[in-house]
């Protein structure tokens, strides 16, 4: 096939000099419009000069949070598994806290001339974050999948867990084993499934429940250990015999709030996580979680991502994942009267004073 350069500088929003400084390995041209025109060639169906062919989309790139939570590894196995299937190689980028940006990893993997990027729980899923670094990779041509967090301003495929059914599911195990003053120990505000999650359990509240007004019952800290710990701290303050967590490793928190009280789990206090990360079914006692679809979130992610790729825009509407209750020993019926008493310490003074 005859190589057109109006072609590929149409489709990359260049000019025809610059697509062949591009295919001629010339200085001068930047990492995004490198990739602009690289990314034209695939979807043109040309083929890659010689000296550009080790570029040639072989990689993904695969951008996750820290690696501390366990969903997250598993997220990267499923996703890598599931490339390496279809002949790419994922190039994992994992931000630690400090560590390297979400904005200087897409430019590193631009450099690397990557196929496309998923997005696992990225900058995308705070509702406050500039959308303006995705736009310019879709305006540059790059495909990119989005993990959980849906944003109806970003022009992509969207992954999600039903993060809302999910706590309205946790609500309504609770509810039905008689807890009325159930609380929720959530993550930051700003997060879409943070957002998400609220929603579902004051709907789960208020169907299973009977209780409309649940502010006092909601506590949003870190997503971490010791964020859950303290939240469950301030939950327990409040009378709560159970408590739901946005993460398995806040309910870890939870746990460890309620036995520095001396609190029996799940005998005076049931506790649920979310995630059902590695493990959850060997913590003592075993951990009553909400499944994410963790494999098929993540094949969907990867046949989206290979469907953009080789040119087929792919459906934009978001493909939301319904999760399953897992019930296993950290709940039980809500305690007696008595024993709910029991567990509220006394306070001689307001809080925080």
């Amino acid at each position: 096939m005859t190589t057109r350069l109006s072609d590929i500088a149409a489709h990359a929003g260049v000019s025809e000099a610059t697509v062949s400084r591009v295919l001629n390995g010339k200085q001068g041209v930047s990492s995004g419009t490198r990739q602009a025109v690289l990314t034209a060639l695939d979807v043109l169906g040309y083929e890659r000069p010689a000296r550009l062919r080790q570029q040639r989309a072989g990689l993904i790139g695969l951008i996750v949070p820290e690696l501390s939570n366990p969903i997250f590894p598993a997220f990267a196995e499923a996703v890598e598994s599931a490339l390496a299937r279809h002949g790419y190689m994922a190039v994992l980028c994992s931000q630690a806290p400090g560590g390297v940006a979400e904005d200087d990893y897409i430019e590193m993997l631009l450099e690397r001339g990557v196929a496309g990027i998923i997005f696992v729980n990225g900058l995308h899923a705070n509702a406050r974050s500039d959308r303006a670094r995705y736009v310019r990779l879709l305006d540059q041509g790059l495909p990119i999948v989005l993990v959980n967090g849906f944003r109806d301003d970003i022009d992509a495929p969207h992954v999600s867990n039903d993060d809302a059914a999910s706590l309205e599911a946790a609500v309504g195990h609770l509810a039905a084993m008689g807890h009325r003053r159930i609380g929720l120990a959530i993550g930051q505000e700003q997060y879409v499934p943070t957002r998400r999650k609220t929603e579902g359990f004051r709907r789960g509240m208020a169907r299973h429940a009977g209780a409309a007004e649940v502010d006092d019952l909601i506590v949003n800290t870190m997503y971490t250990v010791e964020g859950g710990q303290a939240a469950a701290q301030r939950l327990l303050d409040q009378g709560c015999t159970a408590i739901c967590c946005g993460n398995d490793m806040m309910a870890l928190g939870a746990i460890r709030a309620a036995r520095q009280r001396g609190l029996r789990v799940p005998q005076e206090v049931s506790v649920v996580g979310f995630d059902d990360s590695p493990l959850t079914a060997y913590l003592d006692p075993p951990l009553t979680t909400i499944r994410q679809s963790v494999r098929a979130m993540s094949l969907a992610a990867v046949d989206t991502l290979l469907q953009e790729i080789s040119g087929t825009r792919a459906h934009r509407a978001e493909l939301l994942y319904r999760p399953e209750l897992v019930v296993r020993s950290s709940t039980a019926a809500a305690p007696t009267a008595d024993q709910a008493a029991a567990s509220v310490p006394a306070q001689t003074a307001p809080a925080g004073s």
